[in-house]
């Protein structure tokens, strides 16, 4: 592996790890990317699931979505009303003050036209959620994209099982990401899933510290290979308006082959309502998929028009083994004056590349429960 690679790490060391905070004033780190969303606490919004914050908690939501063309990237069903995503979460935390392990745990199912890319695709055939009969007619199935238990060990937060890579901007859960579509970066230069280990907590310079373990991308309990692959990187707030995320898988990365990635994001907050985030990820991999280096940057800037309102923009290039694409795309996060935690997000979306572009044009809404 080039040390090259490693140059960004070197660069800033000094930045990242030097300083002294107290340590009642750390903040525990979170095992999920940065994400701008309006999808807040609903306050008084109408809830099916009565969570009193003890026991079993259960929430989840139904996003539906139209658009006129397929992006390809999830939104592969044009022309028709899809239910992209009926989610339900159940979690139990644990108990750190409790003897023993404390354990607690987390598990995800889902259902609709999202199913066939948060399947953990990276296994071998009939394993876990991947060609086990969970597929439908008209793109719909079920997926089981987590089921992972959580436990402290020391001043360490750690999470075993099936669980969502910490790599990249956007997720693929509809709540997480201001866009109806996604990244071409996302898509295709990031994992979506991992089965492994992974540990987190921060220091006392105010980083969050992330080391893991995995049998490689998009793997649901199972192994395909020899996949085994590193998972880590850092998170800091570099100023009160600057947060720096890096992250990196390397090794034997199971159905992509073995290789290297890392994804970096800054967000930055230049006003009350103003905030701009750059992303930009490099992957080199050998296996199924593009076997060639690929490479994106993605920025992204979000104003908040009123307290129910959201307009942003996303500008993309991606480079790939089959040449240079971009794509711009803008939209809206309406939050209605309602009782239910409801988004609305319309947006129009352009992709090029040197044969031509194309214009596509969505809107979906996200109702949480």
């Amino acid at each position: 592996m080039k040390l090259s690679k490693f140059a960004f790490l070197a660069a800033i060391v000094m930045t990242i790890f030097g300083g002294q905070v107290k340590a009642d004033e750390l903040q525990q780190p979170t095992l999920t990317p940065v994400a701008y969303t309006l999808q807040d606490d609903a306050g008084d919004s109408f809830k099916v699931f009565k969570n009193d914050g003890e026991g079993l908690e259960i929430s989840g939501w139904i996003q539906l979505g139209y658009h006129d063309k397929s992006t390809g990237l999830f939104n592969s069903h044009p022309n028709n009303l899809n239910v992209h995503q009926l989610w339900m979460a159940f979690d139990k935390a644990g108990d750190a003050d409790a003897e023993g392990l404390g354990l607690g745990y987390h598990f995800d199912l889902m259902y609709g036209t999202d199913a066939a890319d948060t399947q953990a695709f990276g296994n071998n055939p009939a394993r876990w959620d991947f060609q086990n009969g969970l597929d439908h007619g008209g793109g719909y199935g079920w997926a089981m994209p987590q089921a992972y238990v959580t436990t402290n060990i020391g001043d360490w937060d750690v999470q075993i099982g099936h669980f969502y890579t910490t790599v990249g901007y956007e997720v693929v859960q509809a709540t997480g990401n201001f866009f109806y579509s996604h990244a071409k970066t996302m898509y295709n230069s990031e994992p979506f899933t991992h089965t492994g280990v992974l540990a987190s907590r921060t220091n006392e310079a105010g980083t969050d510290i992330y080391v893991g373990w995995t049998a490689g991308w998009d793997t649901g309990f199972d192994q395909l290979g020899d996949g085994s692959s590193f998972l880590g990187g850092f998170s800091k707030q570099l100023a009160d308006n600057i947060g720096l995320t890096y992250m990196t898988t390397f090794g034997d990365l199971g159905w992509r082959g073995t290789g290297y990635s890392h994804s970096l994001v800054v967000d930055i907050t230049l006003g009350e309502k103003l905030s701009y985030v750059l992303q930009s990820d490099f992957a080199n991999t050998n296996g199924i998929g593009d076997p060639a280096d690929s490479i994106g940057v993605n920025q992204y800037v979000f104003y908040d028009l009123n307290d129910s309102m959201a307009v942003g923009m996303r500008l993309e290039w991606w480079r790939g083994a089959a040449g240079h694409e971009y794509a711009f795309t803008t939209g809206l996060n309406w939050r209605p004056d309602s009782k239910f935690d409801l988004v609305i997000r319309p947006e129009v979306r352009v992709d090029w590349n040197d044969a031509g572009h194309e214009e596509i044009a969505g809107i979906d809404a996200v109702i949480a429960f």
